[in-house]
């Protein structure tokens, strides 16, 4: 049995088996019912950027947002106390005690849940806000934003749409079959070096004032290009070139030059990896760009889990808080979000043997998320886990959910569609034909 499928481009129909129909017919959504996700419409965009704080690997709720100090050693281990916070009866870890003082500026999302445990997978779901294995490589949330919000839609900034610092995550295609149009891109370097090498802006080694006499000596050898000048294909790539060494040596690529910061604010947000990773984040948004993603690497804690928290946590506190600090000191927290969270979290049980030493495993069946700023509330704890943090007792979260109440605050109807290259339309949001478990949209956060 065969089905055709006409598409709103007007491309010549085909022929597809009945297996291929319906899966085309889930992903698009064709004379389906709307999605119960779609409920809920905000009129005009709250929020311009995303700062995605990924947390690579998946990091302990107990040990973060979510603490447990009466569970008992073998689930609390050395963190025996949770802290008050600015955000009335909302408690956290007494690893985050400046995290705790700014709680009335973002929420906790401690009902998140997908019962995955592999990281491939598991980051595809949080990532994606879609289920795998139904033949089609989907896009991440920053690769959907940055087609609606990019050069699409308005986006003039020589910086690409959508930022990743420093690497890719590498466990999933970012841009899933939206291909390299969508595609982020990774500075790689490292934000806290005292320079920062940003790949194809900021050569190794070579300064600004002979990046410039390098521009130079290619136009005094391009005696070519004046015989051409008037192709329009050479002008073209003439523009192209331009816009490469405007990048490069002019003023969209000193974003990234965060030696122009004053020493005392790169100390606030920490002179190391992460903190950098924040301030340059800030200064994206600064300059517009609707999508950062900082990977922030190291929180796959199997080993020596305790040992690892004494060190990340403080390095996590001091540079998240004083993102948050610039972003609401300025204004611009109301139109950005901060999205923090991995793939999962991780077994609220230690493994106290060898050759664990004290290490949690992965756990995709209850975990913590945070979400700050672009019209989401502040100061609430929304969900919880049971007395030991191993199942959601309240309030269930799940991918779909979180991911579509961030495209709802950046204006993006729930129901658009993008092109896939087989020639059909997919819907950006599930469909409720697809009958995935939800919680609904983050409505208590609006």
């Amino acid at each position: 049995m065969t089905h055709t499928i006409h598409t709103s481009s007007q491309r010549a129909p085909r022929k597809m088996s009945r297996r291929e129909f319906l899966r085309a017919a889930a992903a698009a959504g064709l004379g389906i019912a709307g999605s119960r996700l779609s409920g809920s419409v905000v009129p005009h965009a709250k929020a311009k950027s995303v700062i995605q704080i990924w947390m690579w690997g998946g990091p302990s709720h107990l040990d973060t947002f979510d603490p447990k100090p009466d569970a008992g050693y073998d689930y609390r281990g050395p963190y025996d106390k949770a802290i008050p916070t600015s955000a009335l009866g909302v408690e956290m870890c007494a690893g985050l005690p400046l995290l705790a003082e700014r709680a009335h500026l973002f929420s906790i999302l401690r009902g998140m849940t997908h019962g995955n445990n592999g990281h491939e997978t598991a980051s595809y779901m949080v990532q994606t806000g879609r289920m795998p294995g139904d033949g089609i490589d989907y896009p991440g949330a920053g690769a959907v934003v940055s087609y609606f919000k990019g050069y699409a839609g308005g986006y003039k900034g020589l910086i690409p749409p959508y930022i990743v610092m420093t690497q890719l995550q590498g466990r999933f295609s970012e841009s899933g079959f939206l291909g390299n149009a969508s595609r982020p891109f990774a500075t790689g370097g490292n934000p806290g070096a005292p320079r920062f090498e940003v790949e194809g802006v900021v050569a190794k080694n070579i300064s600004g004032e002979r990046q410039i006499q390098r521009k130079t000596l290619l136009r005094n050898l391009d005696s070519f290009g004046s015989l051409i000048s008037g192709v329009p294909a050479y002008a073209k790539s003439l523009q192209s070139e331009e816009e490469a060494w405007e990048l490069i040596t002019g003023d969209s690529g000193k974003i990234f030059d965060l030696n122009t910061t004053d020493r005392q604010t790169r100390e606030a947000y920490g002179m190391n990896k992460f903190g950098q990773s924040c301030l340059a984040a800030r200064r994206l948004v600064e300059y517009g760009v609707p999508w950062i993603t900082i990977n922030y690497e190291g929180w796959d804690t199997h080993k020596n889990h305790f040992e690892e928290m004494r060190r990340k946590l403080p390095e996590l506190d001091k540079g998240l808080s004083s993102l948050i600090d610039d972003l609401s000191r300025t204004g611009l927290l109301d139109s950005t979000i901060i999205w923090w969270g991995g793939e999962f979290g991780r077994t609220p049980r230690v493994d106290w043997d060898p050759p664990w030493s004290g290490g949690r495993s992965h756990y995709g069946p209850a975990f913590s998320s945070m979400l700050a700023g672009g019209g989401f509330k502040g100061g609430i704890a929304l969900g919880a886990t049971d007395a030991r943090g191993e199942e959601v007792r309240d309030r269930p979260v799940y991918p779909w959910d979180m991911i579509s109440s961030i495209y709802r605050q950046m204006g993006i109807d729930l129901n658009a569609v993008i092109p896939h290259p087989r020639g059909f339309d997919v819907r950006i949001t599930p469909e409720s034909a697809l009958k995935l478990p939800s919680g609904g949209l983050l409505d208590e956060l609006v």
